[in-house]
């Protein structure tokens, strides 16, 4: 009788035991950062001390970097894909209000040709484009969108402001060096030409029949109304 009740009661002792060494599923931290300030059907005004991540920030990746043989879904350069604000988060290496520890901001200011993206002969990131993603990062990298509450689009020229949208948006795949499909727009008599046949306002707002541009995105609603309203005036230069 007392060895049985030994038994039972090292019975009873090696499954305590057993139980306690068993591990505790790891708990599996999603990795995106998730921000919903001006996200859905409440949408902040847009602020101009603020860098919003889809109007500001992605259409310079998707000219400049997310295509074929860099950082686009298929190529994926060096497990970098651009096209997203997830995308860039999980595989960029951007760290939020550290520009220091941002390897995406630092491939963009280097100083090394065979380091520097994107790569010669491209055209390099305009000092205009590369302290818009500074202060991006230093607001902490967030994916903020807003609605444009006032759109100037009564004195719009080519050199004041359609010159600008496209060395914003446009240059990195359609500039001078190996423009793709052959289209340049990084001056006024290339870019005059390709909206007084329709192609420019057709691509710009995804109309049928046309190819979208830029890939991947949109222009903000802003910078469209005033391409139209820029080529409803006659292409006006100065």
């Amino acid at each position: 009788m007392k060895d049985f009740i030994k038994f039972l009661a090292l019975l009873l002792f090696s499954a305590l035991f057993v139980m306690g060494c068993q591990h505790k599923p790891t708990e599996v931290i999603d990795p995106t950062p998730t921000d919903t300030t001006g996200q859905g059907n409440n949408k902040q005004p847009c602020d101009s001390n603020i860098v919003y991540f889809g109007r500001d920030i992605l259409p310079i990746f998707i000219s400049n970097c997310a295509m074929s043989a860099c950082h686009d879904d298929g190529t994926a350069a060096n497990g970098i894909v651009l096209t997203s604000y997830q995308k860039v988060m999980q595989t960029g290496r951007v760290v939020a209000f550290d520009l220091n520890s941002s390897d995406l901001y630092e491939a963009i200011t280097e100083v090394r040709p065979d380091k520097l993206m994107p790569p010669p002969p491209r055209q390099k990131l305009s000092a205009t484009q590369i302290s818009l993603i500074a202060k991006w990062i230093n607001q902490g990298a967030k994916n903020l969108i807003c609605e444009e509450q006032n759109c100037d689009t009564v004195n719009i020229t080519y050199s004041t402001v359609v010159s600008k949208i496209m060395n914003n948006y446009c240059v990195g795949c359609h500039g001078s060096i190996n423009p793709s499909a052959g289209i340049s727009v990084n001056n006024y008599t290339s870019l005059a030409q390709i909206a007084s046949n329709g192609k420019l306002i057709g691509s710009i707002t995804h109309a049928a029949g046309f190819k979208a541009m830029p890939q991947g995105g949109k222009l903000p609603t802003c910078e469209i109304k005033q391409i139209q309203k820029w080529v409803s005036l006659g292409f006006p230069n100065n």
